[in-house]
């Protein structure tokens, strides 16, 4: 017999981790002052690229003589930027404990075909950073979109190390603290954690990864889209707005919205605080229910923004099929948009729960939850 499904939903049941939700007061009124039909090298486009820049840096406190530029692609651009352009000066290690992390694995292995060193991690698991030699060139990603598993701090990264460490950080930017003096790259895009619109990156460069970019010429010939010096010299322009390709100054328009939100509600602590109370609603969920559990084994390493959950029960019959039924449930009763688990990662489902999801709306998913669970477990 179907139970009674509970009456209130989430506000907003966009819970996608990629794609995000948009900020809590977003209107496309806030995009009014776009320079549409305008050259992005005209002086107000300059002016807004590097305002998007130079308000990156100030919300995450990011030192002032490391550089930032907006590139193409979407983080995977900017990570791509980064490994074609610095790997293959010294010995590399690459370090997956998800999906994404294992793409990187196989383009540096496969593709540049890099002497490497390859550390993996199961679903659920991580790396254990103190067995990584950081005299290698590193590459990891901060917080593991498709597993739910974040690096739990960086104090494991040496001061001293000789290599670089290249750090993809899409969906920790904004959410977590970042440690800048232990990272040489770091990538992310404005779609995760501020919700912003899809299609352009940022990378940060440390004056480690400046001088290496300068003193260094790969073996291999670098796309247009991938160069960042010229002459021997770092292309200054790129890192005050002058970018490399063509940006949608309307999405542009809707980052400068997304931080000037940010800024309003306390900068990068309060960010923070968001995202970890809408986390913090999933664990304890699954602290009280023993038929669903969260992926990440070690509380220390549990993300706050892309949480990842199992079923546990032993009459699930086919782990996927259920997974999957309890998606649609919840989005056919427009609940939860887009929640089920990444297509590489274990049966189960995935939530965001970053800094533009409201705390009351996750509260309501897991009445739901609970819910669609019992709906799919009586339809077996």
């Amino acid at each position: 017999m179907a139970t009674k499904h509970p009456q209130a939903r989430p506000a907003n049941p966009r819970f996608s981790s990629g794609p995000c939700a948009k900020i809590p007061t977003f209107s496309l009124d806030l995009l009014a002052d776009a320079p549409l039909g305008r050259s992005h090298r005209a002086k107000v486009g300059k002016e807004k690229l590097n305002a998007a820049i130079e308000t990156t840096r100030d919300i995450l406190g990011i030192p002032a003589d490391y550089k930032i530029g907006i590139v193409p692609a979407s983080d995977t651009g900017a990570v791509e930027m980064a490994m074609w352009s610095l790997l293959g000066a010294r010995k590399a290690t690459m370090v997956a404990w998800e999906s994404f992390g294992a793409g990187w694995v196989t383009d540096v292995v496969k593709q540049l075909k890099i002497d490497a060193d390859v550390k993996t991690a199961d679903y659920g698991q991580i790396v254990d950073f103190a067995d990584i030699d950081f005299n290698t060139d590193v590459v990891f990603t901060w917080n593991g979109t498709t597993s739910g598993v974040r690096v739990a701090n960086g104090d494991a990264i040496p001061a001293d190390r000789e290599g670089l460490t290249i750090c993809d950080a899409t969906s920790a930017a904004f959410a977590m603290d970042l440690p800048w003096d232990k990272l040489d790259v770091t990538t992310f895009s404005w779609q995760k954690v501020m919700g912003g619109e899809a299609a352009h990156g940022i990378i940060v460069l440390s004056p480690r990864a400046v001088e290496r970019l300068e003193s260094y010429t790969p073996a291999w010939p670098l796309p247009k889209i991938f160069r960042m010096t010229k002459g021997g010299k770092l292309i200054e322009g790129i890192f005050k707005g002058e970018t490399i390709n063509t940006p949608s100054m309307l999405a542009v328009e809707d980052y400068l919205v997304a931080l000037e939100w940010a800024q309003k509600i306390g900068g990068l602590p309060k960010l923070i605080e968001r995202s970890t109370t809408n986390a913090k609603v999933l664990w304890d969920f699954c602290d009280r229910h023993d038929w669903i559990a969260n992926l990440a084994e070690d509380e220390a390493t549990r993300s706050n923004t892309s949480v990842c959950l199992k079923f546990t029960d032993d009459r699930i019959k086919d782990g996927a099929a259920f997974a999957k039924a309890v998606a649609k449930k919840l989005e056919d009763y427009n609940v939860a948009y887009d929640v089920g688990a990444y297509r590489d990662a274990p049966a189960g489902l995935r939530v965001w729960c970053g800094a533009t999801i409201e705390a009351a709306d996750v509260e309501a998913l897991t009445l739901w939850l609970k819910w669609a669970f019992e709906e799919c477990i009586a339809e077996q």
